[in-house]
């Protein structure tokens, strides 16, 4: 392969530094993809108990609405920790490494997830009980925060420049392959125990199986290397301190790049709401309001899922070779215009008709998430890079991707209809296509002929 061009450091007013050749390190992907995916199995893990087995265990006393309402609002607390974890890691992660930050938020993840499956439910300790499961929901948004920027970095910054979109999708797709994970584990549980027994013990076992993410931590810590993006950040460092490594990261992302970190917040908005709403939001509808099976929307769930892993790396190839703009805005546009078409399929309570809407939906969102592993972090600077890039992805997870279930639940409680709910997600896809326009293509066709050229060099020299 080529070498790739000449990557200047932001502040550092020397020659630019030589970017190593960079070749597919297949070991460090499937660690990326392994890691990340139990990472977010346990994110998401919460949300699939959350709406169908916490309003029972943690909120028994209250009505069904209710319940589910104070149900989401733990999941949601996840979400209002995630831009603390990801603003804590990108400081840490752009000044210490990005290795050694991921290990931690793996670490966080795994011990939170386990504990909530030794909690104990309100019938035995009362107010106690649910109270102890928001703070260690907040434990796994932090670490989830923190996680999404490293595991993408690693990716994309120790892969070759014109394969980061590729490189990238395989901690975009862990989304997907989580999802699965997760309902695997309950379809199969539920499916070996009674639902009496099932609410009493059998829902701790998914999150007592989190235990496995402690030998991925080890492999990583002992196998992984930090990217050569940030080594040499540090050896430009040691030559010249004042140069490359900034004090505060933070404050230097915001100072600089605020307008690029609040339009990377809204180019996720069209994935992030419809995402939740098929996870999520439509396993409690359709089981308390269109009666639907269980094990039915599990299946759903879990078969579009495993389509929507394939068109993951598909989209961060096509990214490399048409550019990661292009794909965001056509994904942006086709939520917005299926989000209609969406909920009239799921209005229907069949579950081949619910499989076609979430099918499709997800095909739109990998549109817009493929790329986005490579996509944020080419919009800023290597000594800068970890702490806006996870800004950015983490003020879309508090602003649309926790809110979101409760915003469906209401509406439909209140309305009795899923319309408004169709377009607020409608509005989400015209504010990713209207993010995306106003940001700048960071794989353009000049990089792409170009094989010396590096990806998003020339938005930051």
């Amino acid at each position: 392969m080529a070498s790739s061009a000449q990557a200047p450091v932001q502040g550092d007013g020397s020659d630019p530094a030589t970017v190593p050749v960079r070749r597919t390190n297949w070991k460090l992907l499937a660690a990326g993809l392994i890691g990340s995916s139990i990472e977010w199995y346990d994110f998401f893990l919460y949300g699939t108990a959350a709406a169908l087995v916490f309003p029972h265990v943690f909120f028994p006393h209250s009505s069904a609405f209710m319940g589910t309402l104070l149900s989401f609002s733990t999941f949601w607390a996840g979400f209002v920790a995630r831009p603390l974890g990801g603003l804590l890691a990108g400081h840490f992660g752009d000044k210490h490494g990005r290795k050694p930050t991921v290990v931690a938020c793996l670490i966080g993840m795994a011990a939170a997830t386990f504990l909530i499956g030794c909690l104990p439910s309100a019938a035995s300790v009362g107010v106690l009980a649910p109270v102890l499961l928001v703070l260690l929901r907040f434990v796994q948004g932090a670490a989830a925060g923190g996680q999404w920027g490293g595991i993408a970095l690693l990716l994309t910054e120790s892969a070759h420049p014109k394969r980061r979109g590729f490189a990238g999708t395989f901690g975009q797709t862990s989304v997907p392959v989580a999802v699965i994970i997760v309902n695997l584990v309950f379809t199969t549980t539920g499916s070996v125990i009674s639902s009496d027994a099932f609410l009493d013990w059998g829902w701790r076992v998914p999150f007592l199986l989190s235990a496995v993410m402690f030998p991925v931590v080890l492999h990583i810590q002992n196998k992984v290397e930090d990217t050569p993006d940030f080594r040499e950040l540090k050896e430009a460092a040691a030559r010249r301190p004042e140069a490359s490594v900034v004090r505060a990261p933070l404050a230097d992302a915001v100072r600089r790049n605020w307008r690029t970190v609040l339009l990377g917040c809204g180019t996720l908005s069209a994935t992030n709401s419809l995402f939740y709403v098929s996870i999520t939001g439509l396993l409690s509808y359709g089981t308390t309001t269109l009666h639907m099976d269980r094990d039915s929307l599990l299946t759903v769930t879990l078969l579009s899922s495993a389509l929507m892993a394939g068109i993951l790396p598909y989209a961060g190839r096509l990214s490399d070779r048409f550019g990661r703009r292009r794909l965001i805005l056509v994904g942006g546009l086709g939520v917005a215009a299926w989000a209609f078409p969406y909920f009239a399929l799921v209005g229907t309570a069949s579950a081949p008709l619910v499989f076609v809407a979430v099918t499709v939906g997800f095909l739109f969102q990998g549109l817009t998430y493929g790329p986005m592993a490579a996509f944020l972090g080419e919009l800023f600077a290597p000594n800068v890079r970890y702490s806006s890039a996870s800004l950015a992805y983490q003020l879309s997870a508090i602003v649309v991707s926790g809110g979101t279930p409760i915003l469906m639940t209401t509406i439909i409680a209140k309305t009795g209809a899923t319309t408004l709910v169709a377009a607020y997600i409608a509005l989400m896809g015209l504010i990713t296509f209207a993010s995306a326009w106003f940001l700048p293509e960071t794989n353009p066709a000049e990089v792409r002929r170009d094989p010396d050229a590096l990806p998003g060099a020339q938005l930051y020299s």
